[in-house]
């Protein structure tokens, strides 16, 4: 059976998401681009670094999950840099 996967518009949207999520978590002010573009590159921060203990999230909810963790991540070093 093959592992699902996420195609380029399914991306953006739940990149999207993902970033508007952490953007309310971490409570930072940033606009839908910049939301859309932490939530993918976030995702893939978030699979590599998981990846390297062994976790492995795959198909929507997974890169959702994925996405939200990196963009925290990515919110918090902005944060550090800054100051």
């Amino acid at each position: 059976m093959e592992d699902p996967q996420v195609g380029w518009i399914a991306a953006i949207i739940i990149g999207g998401i993902a970033g508007w999520l952490a953007e309310m978590f971490m409570k930072s002010n940033m606009g839908v681009l910049m939301n859309i573009i932490l939530g993918i590159v976030g995702a893939v921060i978030a699979n590599a670094l998981l990846g390297l203990i062994g976790v492995a999230l795959g198909g929507w909810i997974g890169y959702l999950i994925a996405g939200f963790i990196g963009a925290c991540i990515l919110i918090a070093v902005a944060r550090m840099i800054r100051r």
